[in-house]
């Protein structure tokens, strides 16, 4: 049997839906199908854990034609010891451009770490590929609305954010329906415990590997000297390179607020954004860190987001309920995670009848949403929607646009958890109010050969 149709039958099983015509929309006229290449071919760019995993799941629905990532051994060598990822003996590359050069492939997964995601995003959708990246998407609030532009300006590209929670239908799908419907009244709160970041360090300066490329890898970011933890998979705790917990768990946790709540649009937000405890582990002064040898992200945190219609968003490290989102509302509450959704008004099943098949659908922008129940790893599902909006058409269920609304929320919090001090944030206009200092965080100075395209 064929990988094409290996992929139509399997996708059939999945979604309970007649066989489908692989199309997607045309780039001649929005709206119309146009018939896709037999096979679909991917280049993945990044080759870490998340990397890989992306890879390993692709090539179940794909041929993996290129790897790329710019430490020839932690990245590529690693990523070919695995059967399926070399199934095909893929092509590999130390730079991504190389990739995009090539005609032949229709995708591009990214899992790089965070401040290379938004520039090569953005070469991917001029080089007419459809994107798959990695969470968070963005590091700043101006690379925020950098990959917002470019995504109006090719609407006819499928991009997809791995927000995977999305596609757990019977813990976050659920309890954003729940939201939605009105099952648990007026939504007065909602705490999203996103944990810890840890405390490491003094760390020892020290040589590059030869088998990594530190100042590329550096990227946009001022070039320093080589740590062992600053790069792979400790970059994140880093201010540098990532927002810490804030943009990590945040990209899941606050989404989901933002998700339930239905701030999915351009110009929904909070309004202020207001530490209330912050403990950090090295000295800042004006929002910097004064020490370069340890992480420098913050670990320990509570701040308080003042979003739409009076509901109050608390983002922590620590919670009594754990890692989640506690939801309360004036009928009831409830906590949702990754195993589970708790409370009264889920397991006395206040929403049997109240939430039907096509409310699902609905969040899933029209296509078929289904899971095996008690299924929480969901990352295949999720890429098959993504393959499945390629051959179709439509909106992923992690769209770009609506991820650009969360992670907006995710570097406010980052900002004033940096400053600690409350700011006034204007959604409409994507501006910090009356804080000079504050709003220099919006967007960074980056090197002039790492800089990101304007479209």
């Amino acid at each position: 049997m064929s990988a094409r149709r290996e992929f139509l039958k399997k996708t059939v099983t999945i979604t309970g839906a007649a066989t489908f015509v692989p199309y997607i929309l045309s780039s001649a006229q929005p709206g119309i199908a146009q018939a896709v290449s037999d096979q679909l071919r991917v280049g993945v760019v990044g080759l870490g854990g998340m990397g890989r995993g992306d890879a390993i799941d692709f090539s179940k629905l794909a041929d993996v034609v290129a790897l790329c990532d710019v430490d020839s051994e932690y990245g590529i060598a690693q990523a070919k010891k695995n059967g399926d990822i070399n199934r095909l003996n893929p092509d590999t590359y130390k730079d991504y451009r190389k990739v995009l050069e090539r005609k032949d492939i229709d995708i591009i997964s990214i899992a790089t770490v965070d401040h290379w995601h938004v520039k090569i995003a953005i070469e991917a959708l001029m080089a007419g590929k459809h994107v798959f990246v990695q969470k968070p998407l963005t590091l700043t609030i101006e690379e925020g609305q950098l990959i917002r532009s470019a995504l109006k300006k090719y609407p006819k590209l499928i991009f997809d954010v791995g927000t995977q929670q999305r596609w757990q239908r019977y813990q976050f799908a659920t309890a954003a329906l729940m939201v939605r419907k009105g099952v648990l009244g007026k939504i007065v709160k909602m705490t999203a415990d996103i944990g810890p970041c840890p405390v490491e360090g003094p760390f020892k300066k020290a040589t590059p590997p030869e088998s990594l490329d530190w100042n590329f890898w550096q990227g946009q970011c001022k070039p320093v000297e080589y740590i062992t933890k600053r790069c792979h998979n400790d970059f994140r705790w880093w201010n540098e390179y990532s927002g810490g917990r804030f943009t990590d768990w945040g990209a899941h946790h606050v989404d989901f607020v933002h998700w339930a709540l239905g701030l999915e649009q351009e110009g929904q937000g909070p309004s202020t954004v207001t530490p209330i405890s912050v403990t950090n582990q090295v000295d800042f002064k004006d929002g910097y860190p004064t020490a370069d040898n340890r992480f420098n992200t913050c670990p320990e945190f509570e701040v308080s987001c003042k979003m739409p219609n009076d509901v109050e968003m608390i983002v922590c490290s620590r919670s009594k309920d754990g890692n989640g989102i506690l939801i309360e509302g004036t009928k009831g509450r409830i906590h949702v995670s990754r195993g589970r959704i708790a409370g009264k008004p889920f397991e006395e099943k206040w929403h049997e009848n109240v939430i039907k098949e096509e409310d699902y659908i609905a969040l899933a922008h029209g296509k078929p949403f289904q899971v095996p129940e008690g299924e929480w790893y969901v990352n295949p599902y999720h890429k098959e929607n993504f393959i499945a909006c390629i051959r179709e058409g439509g909106l992923p269920i992690s769209d770009g646009f609506s991820h650009v609304q969360a992670i907006q929320s995710c570097h406010l919090c980052a900002i004033a958890a940096r400053l600690n001090r409350e700011i006034k944030w204007d959604p409409k206009t994507e501006k910090i109010i009356g804080d000079d200092q504050a709003a220099a965080f919006i967007a960074r100075e980056r090197r002039k050969e790492f800089d990101i395209p304007k479209v």
